[in-house]
């Protein structure tokens, strides 16, 4: 089952909140994220708050979900108040969003832009399974107001698919990514999970040359992370499977770097590569850069000002909340100086334009330069850049910045 949620503050019933987090509202930019909690089945290696028609029990269907998340979207209105919020992006992610039809994902869309308004170039992205849709879908979705599309491709070797307990084959792929350009979408993005019990370094070029001859403009490629509590993590506590090989994940890394080097995608975030500035997933950069935004939805995480909160996680006690009228959050946090300098570093630092050297300790600085970690001439010009070495070890780097 999906992780617990992390301790936190009591919410008040009206979800109202705190001063701190309503000062400069509408300053900063500001997005949705929406949280569709349906999947099929459950693949081994995910520990997301997702859940199969057999886990939902009574109080939660995908027929209802909608209305139910609209609501939320009401809330949200009456909470941050009349000030203008114009939505830079809105990303529908999961789960399997699109195990929803397509007129249902836009009545959410039309709700935020109902209530807040949606900026004149919104970005609107929605994950996707490759056998979640079919060609008509792909129209729809375009139809409805989704500008970019996100799939979960994994691997292009069945038997990678087979341990991550994908349920699409290789070619489906492809396909999915054809009509897709041929609705009308500029920005696709292929998903890839490299380090999975069984794969080795032609598997992984495989995968980074199928996902290549599909051209998005977009790449994610993530090591696989084994989480407690997940079918695969027994597996690997059984012995039945290997646990990721540090090594080789770092071998994968670099060879995903030079591929999608060679074939014009650059890196802009250690785990996402894009053809251009326009490629560049805008959802994801706001939450790099210190944003606003609203989750919606069951376990769905939101920030304002300073100020996080997260949802219940079952769909069921996150109806319940909404009809009674009240908060679906289950509790908050405020981050003091302190936390949010931190969080600052340790995101901006992920990112190619770096962060500004004035929030690190340049003595630290200095000697990561000396280590080959972070480049010496942006430095000079007053931004920390990770080298490619400094990308491999980032979460040691920012540990020794901060």
């Amino acid at each position: 089952m999906p992780a617990t949620l992390p301790d936190g503050d009591p919410v008040p019933a009206d979800g109202s909140l705190p001063g701190s987090a309503l000062a400069g509202l509408g300053e900063r930019p500001f997005a949705f994220y929406v949280h569709v909690p349906f999947c099929v089945t459950r693949c081994g290696y995910c520990d997301f708050n997702t859940y199969t028609a057999a886990e939902l029990g009574p109080g939660a269907s995908r027929d209802s979900y909608v209305g139910t998340a609209i609501g939320e979207v009401r809330s949200a209105r009456r909470v941050l108040g009349d000030v203008d919020l114009p939505v830079e992006t809105v990303f529908v992610g999961g789960g399997t969003p699109t195990l929803l039809p397509p007129d249902d994902l836009g009545r959410v869309l039309t709700a935020i832009d109902e209530e807040f308004g949606l900026a004149p170039h919104v970005e609107v992205t929605t994950e996707a399974n490759p056998e979640s849709v079919d060609e008509a879908y792909v129209h729809r979705l375009r139809e409805v107001g989704f500008t970019r599309v996100s799939y979960g491709m994994q691997s292009a070797r069945e038997h990678v698919l087979s341990v991550l307990e994908r349920t699409h084959t290789p070619g489906r792929v492809p396909q999915v990514v054809e009509w897709t350009r041929k609705a009308g979408f500029d920005h696709i993005n292929l998903d890839l999970i490299y380090g999975t019990p069984g794969e080795n370094d032609d598997d992984w070029r495989a995968s980074l040359e199928a996902a290549l001859e599909a051209e998005p403009d977009h790449v994610s490629a993530y090591a696989l992370i084994v989480e407690e509590g997940t079918r695969l993590a027994a597996q690997v506590r059984r012995g039945e499977l290997t646990a990721p090989d540090d090594d080789a994940m770092a071998d994968r890394y670099l060879i995903a770097d030079e591929m999608l080097s060679a074939h014009g995608l650059r890196w802009y975030e250690i785990s996402n590569w894009a053809a251009d500035p326009g490629a560049v997933c805008r959802h994801n950069m706001l939450y790099w850069t210190g944003a606003d935004w609203w989750g919606v939805g069951p376990g769905a995480h939101s920030h304002v000002g300073g100020t996080r909160w997260w949802n219940v996680k079952h769909p069921a006690a996150y109806a319940a909340r909404l009809a009674e009228g009240t908060t679906p959050a289950h509790s908050r946090e405020l981050l003091d100086e302190d936390d949010r300098h931190i969080e600052r570093v340790m995101l901006e630092l992920r990112l190619a334009q770096g962060c500004p050297a004035g929030l690190l300790d340049g003595k630290a600085v200095r000697r990561a330069i000396g280590d080959g970690l972070i480049e010496a001439a942006p430095y000079e010009e007053g931004r920390a850049v990770l080298t490619l070495r400094g990308r491999l070890l980032a979460d040691a780097v920012v540990r020794d910045l901060t």
